[in-house]
């Protein structure tokens, strides 16, 4: 009788193993084996981190195996089980690898392919196409887009505190980082300039073309700023100013949630000039976008504590922006969108999942804890951030119309912002990195299009990529044809950029304005989270203490605090971009892909790590080595 060894590898992470009886049945060509319990006597199988082989004797010959059928049913009570993988070996003495790498949780029975990727053109065989089309009707049912971008979601500590000095009390300082030289230096312009170009936010900064109509800001304001003898038109032309406009929070409602405390929102427009150096540094800053005698224009020259407070404005309404907007919706949710429409439309044998599945690993799950933890009702929002309390819900939705399909890709959004010269801007280091990691991961995509697909055709008569692609713009996009987003892909090569920004955005982009956050925003006054005084009307009439009482209360700036430093922490047994540990390829030619891509992007560590020997300000948020592969945290 014919004889397969089975040889079965369960996960090393923690509570991986399983007590419970594993069943396992071959599914052939010629036919289907009996229910076989895989268990050694005297033997405590399926240990975490174990790889146990049994033989497994079937009464007759099955033909080419094409199924592995694994059943869990309880010894005594349910116990999950992370299966990697099953290796069998066939009595020809041939090897077939069957990936599953997931937990198996209760009473199922759970269908494994051999680990060859496969188009849906691929399977002409009935009991083939049957599981790839049950496989997505059960994760249909499972993956829903409902309510998927945001949910509708203290009376300690309240005293201010009695100046910046003050702050101390509750910084972690650690001698030689950022956040230490950010605690030194934040009240300078070129620390404030600075962080427009490689903070945690450095994605607003734009060149500015011409000067706003809403912002009169003349020549004789700013003389005293501008280095070059030439009027501010003139600096305008020749591309020296630079803009940041915070109009997404005009009339948003500030945070009302504790009575106690009021709270206070700013819209401001901020210019910003290039010097003889080749920094940037701010020139101008208007706090509303409706100009008045009440809303002055404030400027270097003006008093410091004037100067200083204005400058703050900014830095708290960039934080506000940035953690809704630039991170949650623009990284996030948007990921989110990319691992829903994946798992609802690509079957786990299809070669776009097998590509993008560790690109989206503890994406859902970690979103679902921010929807209970951060963003709901009484989260840490409502808490600490003056956008809390429906502010923030206000904030998606009016930048939903600016979440376009070429914002995402990266090098047109640079461009659309004027951004693009490093000759002009040499100090944009989040551009530079960026730049390199987003040309390794399109060659890498590229690469791995190019085995499966062998023609455009192909790629356009793809049913279930295409489905892929429309569930992202219906459901994620909702349709908006503004968006950009594609309703299909017709070429190889959209096809390997669509993929660059599904795996771009869930890393590199995602890395570049979460892990900055303790560095840029653990010292308080550089990043308020929220302001409890309004804007001031007035030049002339700021003090240092109308400041530390505008900033947040002790209590805010606790949870901040740990918010932050929380945020910024890698994942333990963190995967960083180009880690493939779990092997859904199996196939030579997309290993090799993968070992270039790694390769590549050694280079680009050691270039990055070259230039910030040279750096008291190093910048390594774009350093693949410290990217993860996913939005994790």
């Amino acid at each position: 009788m014919p004889s397969y060894t089975v040889t079965v590898a369960t996960g090393s992470q923690w509570f991986a193993g399983t007590d419970d009886y594993i069943y396992l049945s071959l599914v052939g060509s010629a036919g289907c084996s009996e229910k076989h319990l895989l268990d050694k006597p005297f033997y405590n199988d399926f240990e975490r981190g174990a790889v146990d082989s049994y033989d497994v004797t079937v009464d007759e010959e099955l033909g080419e195996i094409q199924l592995v059928r694994i059943e869990k049913r309880k010894y005594w009570l349910n116990d999950d089980w992370y299966l990697k993988y099953i290796t069998l070996k066939t009595p020809h003495g041939d090897y077939i690898e069957f990936p599953c790498y997931r937990w198996i949780t209760g009473d199922v029975e759970v269908v494994l392919r051999d680990g060859r990727a496969k188009l849906a053109r691929d399977d002409q065989i009935h009991i083939l196409k049957q599981h790839r089309r049950k496989e997505l009707e059960t994760r249909q049912k499972q993956y829903r887009m409902e309510n998927l971008f945001i949910n509708r979601f203290m009376h300690m500590f309240q005293s201010s505190w009695n100046d910046f000095a003050d702050f101390e009390k509750i910084f972690v300082k650690i001698s030689n980082t950022i956040s230490e030289r950010v605690m030194n230096h934040w009240q300078e312009d070129l620390m404030f300039g600075y962080q427009f170009l490689n903070g945690c936010n450095p994605v607003l900064i734009r060149r500015c073309t011409e000067l706003p109509e809403k912002l009169p800001v003349t020549t004789e304001m700013v003389e005293c700023s501008l280095e070059r003898q030439l009027s501010l038109e003139q600096e305008v032309q020749q591309g020296n100013i630079f803009i940041v406009d915070f109009e997404l929070l005009d009339g948003i409602d500030a945070n009302k949630t504790d009575p106690c405390t009021l709270q206070f929102l700013a819209a401001p427009i901020c210019l910003l000039y290039k010097n003889l150096a080749n920094k940037i540094v701010p020139i101008a800053i208007q706090l509303n976008q409706i100009p008045g005698d009440e809303n002055p224009i404030f400027l270097p020259s003006d008093a410091k504590y004037d100067w200083l407070l204005a400058k703050i404005w900014v830095r708290s309404s960039d934080f506000h922006v940035h953690q809704t907007i630039t991170h949650l919706l623009r990284t996030h949710l948007v990921s989110e969108v990319f691992g829903i429409a994946m798992y609802r439309q690509l079957p786990a044998v299809h070669p776009i999942f097998k590509l993008l599945v560790a690109h989206v690993r503890f994406t859902i799950a970690i979103n679902t804890k921010a929807r209970e933890q951060l963003i709901c009702e009484c989260g840490l929002f409502d808490k600490a951030n003056a956008t809390g309390g429906g502010g923030h819900v206000q904030m998606v939705q009016r930048a939903m119309k600016d979440l376009t399909y070429a914002s995402l890709c990266f090098p047109e959004a640079i461009k659309a912002r004027g951004m693009e010269s490093k000759e002009d801007i040499p100090y944009y280091f989040y551009r530079d990195d960026g730049l390199l990691v987003w040309e390794a991961i399109r060659t890498f995509t590229a690469e791995v299009v190019d085995i499966y697909y062998e023609g455009d055709q192909v790629v356009e008569e793809d049913p279930e990529l295409q489905d892929f692609v429309n569930d992202v713009y219906v459901y994620g996009m909702r349709g908006r044809k503004s968006s950009g987003f594609p309703k299909s892909v017709k070429s190889r090569e959209q096809l390997s950029e669509y993929l660059t920004v599904v795996i771009f955005t869930a890393s590199a982009q995602h890395a570049a304005v979460n892990f900055g956050q303790y560095d840029w925003c653990s010292w308080i006054p550089n990043a308020p989270p929220t302001m409890r005084a309004p804007p001031p009307t007035a030049k002339g009439v700021v003090t240092i203490e109308q400041i530390v009482d505008t900033l947040p209360d002790r209590g805010r700036s606790c949870w901040h605090l740990g918010a932050v430093w929380a945020l910024s922490q890698f994942q333990e047994n963190e995967l960083f971009l180009g880690m493939y540990p779990e092997e859904h390829f199996i196939e030579k030619p997309v290993k090799e892909a993968m070992a270039r891509f790694r390769k590549n992007l050694e280079a680009i560590v050691s270039v990055i790590a070259e230039r910030n020997k040279k750096k008291q300000l190093p910048y390594y948020y774009l350093s693949p080595d410290r990217i993860p592969n996913s939005v994790a945290i």
